[in-house]
């Protein structure tokens, strides 16, 4: 057994903008690892990761201003470092105070929204400072780019959020580009120090990729070896060395995440993983029957099949608290699974250890980084706000690090199949948080029903693949309805579907009236329960794309 090889990465320090994990995303698109980190982390602390072999530093976007008394700043190391550095927004303009520039508030020239940067062809001639624009063209129709110091000047479409501006560069920078309203919307400097007084993670710069990239390759000089195979490689090993020769087990949900996590383990240490799929009652329609199918017939995982339906019903009893569900249903899981390692030890031996799915978001999302005081804990996760203190596995998390994009490539390449690649994001909870107050198992089955009859529609539309999530909820409302010549009083059920890159933000989905059409008419036909349908247009934020 061979320790994994160092790992190339750029570390983002996190000041608190709501893009922050976004960057790290799209550094991840372009196969170079990422790594979201406090602002007040220090490069001690990072290089005490011995798998990390660090190619550059970017500083996020945040809402502070760099000349308030208890503004964040960074560690000097860092900038001592001599590698590369990327200052966007709020970290552009804390790269050039550090460095003895200036910053000041805009006074009138606030820029938020979309604006238009121009980089200034005079700029081209110094080419280390210049390499974050090299080869950066307009519009693919265009042909003239900036790879030399005769090209035609680039204006480029951005997104500005700001109300401060660098107002004098440190010593060795030069301005890079400007807008109408700010005559400084990015530096350079030869050492590698670049700002961007824009956003480059968004969609709103459609040449922002790109942007990054040169960054990676021009000016970190990164390889792009994150990719699948090399993950894949580097997990297995990590799991082997964790685990040893100790017994694991791994609950499977249903869902990408899970699945995804056990072919891993089963990669890496074979029989000595035992999947554990509890039927919790809380489930799709078919789903049980999908696991053991999948699982333990077609890929000869080790499978026991725990059904707890009447357990969790018991313990949800008359709970209408959305977050009470979510940590009721979370602990008594656990202890499901402890209930069955039991057992199971009892049978094969010692189970020192818990897989989970748990992502890269999961745990960002569960964590308060206290230096970016705007990312703050936003609801209990299952995987990681719900666990009971007297737990007594460990736990594997082979996926912790991981996006859900980067897992479903891990999936396919590990050959999981296609529909369980590409299946829509189910939460941990279950049905229950989409049944708006009280649960019981008459309502389960309404909305398992609907459920089924929206999935169905919008697989036959062709359009599942470009929604992010789509599925009914059951509200405490009842309708008086008219069925035939009688009178009904039934439930009112919403259908939700959105649009969505990362799922911090979302658009409802524009599905077709004919669309909606059907899938209304089928339920009030199918399901004798429902005598109303209504479709939910509410995009993220304000709301979330779960109900409760």
């Amino acid at each position: 057994m061979h320790a994994p090889e160092r790992r190339e990465a750029i570390i983002v320090l996190d000041y608190g903008s709501q893009y922050s994990r976004l960057i790290t995303r799209r550094i991840r698109e372009c196969h170079v690892y990422s790594e979201l980190v406090p602002a007040d982390t220090t490069l001690e602390q990072l290089q005490k990761n011995e798998h990390l072999d660090i190619k550059g530093f970017i500083f996020s976007g945040g809402p502070s201003s760099v000349y308030d008394v208890d503004a964040p700043s960074c560690d000097p190391a860092i900038l001592k470092s001599g590698l590369p550095v990327l200052g966007i927004c709020y970290g552009m303009q804390l790269l050039a105070q550090s460095l003895g520039g200036h910053v000041a508030p805009s006074n009138g020239l606030r820029e938020y929204g979309p604006a238009t940067i121009e980089v200034l062809t005079e700029a081209a001639a110094d080419r280390e400072s210049f390499r974050i624009f090299e080869g950066i063209k307009a519009s693919p129709q265009q042909t003239d780019d900036l790879d030399t110091p005769e090209s035609q000047s680039l204006r480029l479409p951005v997104w500005m959020s700001h109300g401060d501006s660098v107002d004098k560069l440190p010593e060795g920078f030069r301005v890079l580009a400007c807008t109408e309203s700010n005559p400084v919307a990015a530096i350079g400097s030869p050492q590698g120090y670049i700002g961007l007084q824009f956003h480059p993670e968004v969609t709103h710069t459609p040449q922002g990729k790109d942007i990054i990239r040169n960054f990676l390759f021009r000016v970190c000089g990164c390889e792009a070896n994150w990719t699948p195979g090399h993950v894949i490689d580097e997990a297995v090993e990590l799991i082997r060395q964790q685990v040893g020769d100790e017994r694991v087990i791994c609950g499977l949900s249903g869902g990408v995440d899970s699945a995804v996590a056990a072919l891993l383990i089963h990669k890496a240490i074979g029989d000595q993983l035992t999947c554990i799929f509890v039927d919790t009652g809380l489930l799709r329609a078919g789903e049980r029957e999908q696991v053991v199918d999948t699982f333990g017939n077609h890929m000869h995982i080790p499978l026991v099949v725990v059904d707890a339906r009447q357990r969790f019903l018991d313990r949800l009893a008359n709970v209408v608290d959305p977050e009470q569900k979510r940590k009721i249903i979370g602990s008594e899981f656990i202890r499901v699974f402890e209930d069955e390692a039991v057992r199971l030890a009892e049978k094969q031996g010692n189970i020192a250890f818990l897989a989970q799915g748990t992502l890269y978001p999961d745990v960002i999302e569960s964590t308060s980084h206290d230096t970016a005081s705007t990312a703050k804990s936003i609801k209990s996760h299952h995987n990681v706000g719900g666990l009971p203190k007297e737990m007594k596995l460990k736990l594997v998390e082979p996926l912790r690090m991981l996006f859900k994009d980067e897992v479903r490539e891990i999936g396919a390449a590990l050959g999981l199949p296609e529909d369980w690649v590409w299946r829509h994001p189910f939460p941990g909870p279950g049905l229950a948080i989409r049944i708006i107050g009280a649960v019981d198992e008459q309502r389960l089955n309404v909305l398992r029903a609907a459920d089924k009859i929206v999935i169905e529609e919008i697989q036959k539309a062709g359009i599942y693949r470009q929604l992010g999530q789509a599925f009914a909820v059951l509200t405490p409302i009842q309708s008086v309805g008219v069925m035939g010549d009688y009178r009904t009083y039934a439930n009112l059920v919403a259908v939700r579907a959105v649009t969505t890159g990362d799922f911090m933000t979302a658009d409802w989905a524009r599905l077709s009236p004919e669309l909606l059409g059907r899938i209304s008419n089928r339920l009030v036909n199918e399901v004798a329960e429902i005598n109303r349908v209504v479709y939910d247009i509410t995009s993220k934020p304000p709301a979330t794309i779960e109900w409760e």
